[in-house]
């Protein structure tokens, strides 16, 4: 009975709380793939056939999205492999940038913000989160290297593609803004109150304070943690009364008290950009991958078909038990 345990000790890998036990599906260059990540993974990405399809289509349709998703698991471990080999390396900093990067694009104030959405979401926590984006920069890199950087594309080319879909790279008009947020509060008094403090914020900043520093003492919106900043929106995004007094400033220049119904604002006007096509230059690298992608499909889909046939890729569990779910 201990034999026959230990040669099923390999198909199970211990979880976060040592008592739970996962099964392990396949084995990729030492990697591993379990009923969890390959559920969760299949979850995310083709729940809504359970909404569009039904009877016999629904069972075909799920067996080739399970199809595609358990190859893909596959190839993200053996490009990661792939990349270790090239000696790619993606830094922590550059990590550690683009998460500031999500959180300013969608207004988060924290790491936590960002992983509650996480997981709303996507059901997995910020470190997986991030394990996820470091594996797909990996991916890109090792196919714009090998792949896509073979795939020529003549600048004429680009620029004919340019000239002929100028409004895809329009930028519309767009601002930037700190607020500082004072709370009325429930009564007479402490509304008075609030009304004070605005005031005293502004008799600082006439003195030469400055604008984040007092977000950050003051503030009671989560933005103080940014310094009020909140991030480049778009006109119509925001409450009509803090647009319209943003925008009547010039950068750097602090609005008069703006009152809603339950707080007190200041708002300083970071910058503003109007309308405007982005230059070829900016946008060569975009218009390039967008042209490469068609003409690289063949050669994507033989790269990996290369890499496929190298790679020790081990059936735990029968692959069309896997695919039938």
């Amino acid at each position: 009975m201990k034999l026959a345990a230990a040669f099923l000790l390999p198909a199970l890998v211990l979880s976060a709380a040592p008592e739970v036990l996962e099964e392990i599906l396949v084995v990729v260059n030492g990697h591993i793939i379990t009923r969890r990540a390959f559920q969760q993974s299949f979850e995310q990405e083709h729940a809504a056939l359970y909404r569009k399809f039904s009877g016999k289509e629904l069972d075909e349709k799920l067996k080739e999205a399970r199809t595609k998703t358990l190859q893909g698991l596959v190839d993200a471990f053996i490009l990661e492999d792939k990349a270790a080999s090239l000696g790619i390396v993606i830094p922590e900093d550059y990590l550690r940038s683009m998460v500031e990067d999500i959180k300013k694009q969608n207004n988060f104030a924290t790491d936590a913000d960002l992983e509650r959405a996480v997981r709303g979401s996507l059901g997995i926590g910020l470190p997986e989160f991030m394990k996820r984006q470091k594996q797909q920069i990996l991916q890109q890199e090792v196919l714009r290297r090998e792949v896509f950087s073979k795939v020529a594309i003549e600048d004429q080319e680009l620029r004919a593609y340019y000239e002929d879909h100028r409004d895809e790279y329009r930028q519309p008009s767009r601002f930037r803004i700190r607020e500082l947020v004072v709370a009325k509060g429930a009564t007479p008094e402490e509304e008075q109150a609030a009304r004070t403090r605005i005031a005293s914020i502004q008799e600082a900043l006439k003195g030469g304070a400055s604008f984040e520093d007092q977000v950050k003492e003051h503030s009671a919106s989560p933005s103080k943690a940014t310094g009020g900043d909140l991030g480049w929106m778009g006109k119509g995004l925001m409450r009509a009364s803090l647009e319209q007094a943003a925008l009547a400033l010039k950068p750097g220049q602090v609005s008069a008290p703006i009152e809603t119904d339950k707080d007190l604002y200041l708002v300083q006007l970071i910058a503003a950009e109007e309308d405007v096509v982005l230059p070829f230059q900016e946008v060569r690298p975009k218009i390039l991958e967008k042209l490469q992608e068609p003409k690289a499909q063949n050669a994507i889909e033989n790269f990996l078909q290369g890499l496929r046939i190298r790679a020790n890729v081990r059936y735990l569990v029968p692959k069309d038990t896997i695919l039938k779910g």
